[in-house]
């Protein structure tokens, strides 16, 4: 138990410690691309068709951006309490840089003062004369030539101190006015934090109450989504026999590769967990596997791919240069649009509007077609999903940052 504890401290520790040493540019990028996430999900639900659409979905919706503005108001936290420690560090440097300016002024006073009284040219000449030998004039000279140095250079040194403490005080009001904005927006996004909790917990009592009702609706939905998987394996089958018939193979499970083919399957493999994300912006409702629903425990959801709700008249783009396999009407899921790469294939679901047919070149980046509106949410949704031959892959370990 105490090695436990001891385990738990050291990571405690270590965790404090790389949250202060986190800079603020690091902070503020952060607190930045938040800030980004959350103006997509105010931006999906705003432009979200709200016919029909279920409770479930407007909880998942505000579950999602209340862990999203958690996590900004904890960024807030860490920047102010970063720009704190700037701010205290740079008071105690003000207030050292004073005192020292001070004492340099007042020295330096002394100093011209004495240089006046002596300033005559007679006194100098008068001083070099009383040298009792050449040696000791010319160590005289030196002597006076140094002093008029040491006096520029304290000079400059007054100059140059009184600069930087003017600087200081300059980024010491900026951090000032910078800590106050944060703070600010920190207390404006826990106010709206705080009704988002209790819309939420509102939701979630009125999901309650008719649990029934929710089970059997997620229950048809898993159903047709296992229907939509059912025809989509089918329809890669097809491609496959298809593709193979012409090389002169019978397989039905797996692409005959070609050189060329081989090798796009190679480049394809080498980008895993670099590869763009299938839409321009958006966010993950429904990850890959299965797993029990989040509101409804009681009743288990399996997705074969992710789903991403994106933008109003979002675009789908493919992920990899590659060839057009397949474009297929599925009722009930639109337009289904498959790229093959080697024997890799990225599946693009739900698009109500295709911009290539089959056999078509793509490269990376190139708009496939417009996704279309999931009915059960409302929502614009492409359903992606990734395959090796007839194996599923899971896109979050293929996409960066899925």
């Amino acid at each position: 138990m105490k090695q436990y504890s001891y385990i738990l401290f050291l990571v405690l520790l270590f965790t404090s410690f790389s949250a202060f040493t986190q800079t603020r540019e690091e902070l503020e990028a952060k607190r930045q691309a938040i800030q980004k996430e959350i103006e997509e999900i105010n931006s999906i639900i705003r432009t979200t068709e709200t016919k029909g659409r279920s409770a479930l979905s407007e909880y998942h919706d505000l579950e999602k951006k209340i862990a999203v503005t958690e996590r900004l108001i904890q960024v807030n936290n860490q920047e102010a309490n970063l720009l704190t420690r700037e701010i205290n560090v740079n008071a105690n440097k003000i207030d050292r840089l004073r005192k020292e300016l001070e004492q340099l002024k007042a020295d330096y006073e002394r100093m011209i003062q004495n240089s006046y009284k002596s300033k005559s040219d007679k006194s100098r000449i008068m001083f070099l004369f009383s040298s009792e030998s050449f040696l000791q004039a010319y160590k005289r000279i030196q002597y006076m030539k140094q002093f008029a140095q040491y006096r520029k250079k304290q000079g400059e040194e007054v100059m140059k101190q009184t600069k930087e403490l003017q600087e200081l005080n300059t980024t010491l009001f900026q951090q000032r006015r910078d800590q106050e904005k944060i703070l600010a927006d920190n207390r404006n996004t826990r106010s709206k934090l705080v009704r988002d909790k209790s819309n939420l917990n509102q939701l979630l009592a009125s999901i309650n109450k008719e649990k029934q009702k929710y089970a059997k609706e997620l229950k048809e939905k898993q159903k047709e989504a296992d229907r939509i998987d059912r025809e989509i394996d089918r329809l890669i089958k097809e491609a496959i026999a298809s593709e193979n018939k012409k090389q002169g193979s019978t397989a039905k499970s797996s692409f005959k590769l070609t050189p060329e083919a081989a090798a796009l399957a190679k480049d394809f493999a080498q980008n895993k967990g670099k590869l763009p994300w299938p839409v321009k912006s958006g966010e993950v409702s429904m990850r890959f596997g299965e797993r029990p629903h989040p509101i409804v425990k009681t009743i288990k959801v399996m997705s074969n791919g992710v789903r991403i709700d994106t933008e109003k008249d979002g675009k789908a783009r493919a992920i990899f240069d590659g060839e057009v396999s397949q474009v297929s009407k599925i009722p009930g899921a639109n337009v289904v649009v498959m790229v093959r790469h080697g024997d890799y294939l990225s599946v693009y679901n739900n698009l109500q509007k295709v911009f290539v047919k089959a056999g078509d070149k793509v490269t990376r980046g190139q708009d496939l077609g417009e996704v279309g509106i999931n009915s059960s949410s409302g929502k614009t949704t492409l359903i992606f999903q990734l395959f090796k031959n007839t194996t599923k892959l899971n896109p979050e370990q293929w996409i960066y940052r899925l």
